[in-house]
């Protein structure tokens, strides 16, 4: 049973790689057996922790930057990357940024940011990569969606926004590709502790309540998307097509 979840020879782009949940993926999916395609905005081209990791394991590790806010250097990030690497096996797209505001006070700018990165550049690079999927007749895709994709959350509806377009997203290029050899699925997170929810541990009321909801009693860690992610990467999961894995400690069945 345990070789269905093997991931040995595979290759696997993660998106958002650099640290938090993006990071701990790339390790786990590393750990099973495949190799690292990482890009984050900032990911440095050589010697970054995740890099190092990952080539600690055994598996190769190639760096790119890219800012998913910037459709053109998206596009170029693409180009580079389907030439370099002609085979991708596993897409995790988990870049993501989440900008606080009040809706009254949320402007165009924090929402067109927030969109382009989250929603938009995901489906291009969904598209993109899962194109060449389709045309293999095989591949992986894990989006990164959250508790937001089914709830509304405070101040952040730029955020909500683009998340429950990734639950819609997700269900609709598995309706077109699930036949096609190609598993589209999504992983939720709840309340994590990485750098996007510092300023919630850090407000001593929010972080009382956001807790007492929480079933299992504590933050999430990063390193608890390891498994999901492997198991959504591996032929364990061949039948699994248009789902959303809460990974929550409870939050959505309170």
């Amino acid at each position: 049973m345990l070789d269905k979840f093997s991931l040995k020879g595979k290759t696997a782009l993660v998106t958002g790689c650099k640290r938090g949940i993006g990071k701990a993926m790339a390790i786990g999916l590393a750990e099973a057996g495949a190799n690292i395609i990482g890009v984050s905005a900032s990911l440095e081209k050589t010697g970054s922790a995740v890099e190092k990791e990952v080539q600690a394991i055994g598996r190769k590790f190639s760096a790119y930057q890219c800012d998913f806010s910037d459709r053109k250097a998206l596009y170029k990030f693409i180009g580079a990357v389907k030439k370099e690497h002609p085979q991708i096996d596993i897409l995790v797209n988990n870049a993501g940024t989440i900008l606080r505001a009040p809706a009254v006070e949320h402007p165009d700018e924090m929402w067109d940011k927030v969109i382009e990165v989250n929603q938009n550049a995901q489906f291009i690079l969904t598209r993109e990569i899962g194109k060449e999927m389709v045309a293999r007749g095989y591949g992986k895709i894990i989006f990164t969606a959250s508790l937001l994709t089914f709830q509304g959350g405070i101040t952040v509806p730029g955020y909500a926004a683009s998340k429950g377009a990734i639950g819609q997203m997700t269900m609709a290029f598995a309706n077109e590709w699930a036949g096609k050899g190609v598993n589209v699925n999504a992983i939720a997170p709840g309340y994590i502790s990485t750098d996007n929810t510092e300023a919630l541990r850090n407000n001593p009321e929010r972080n009382k309540s956001i807790l007492e909801r929480i079933p299992a009693g504590r933050w999430g860690q990063p390193e608890d998307f390891a498994g999901p992610t492997v198991f959504l990467a591996s032929e364990a999961a061949s039948y699994m097509n248009g789902a959303i894995i809460l990974v929550d400690g409870g939050w959505m069945g309170r």
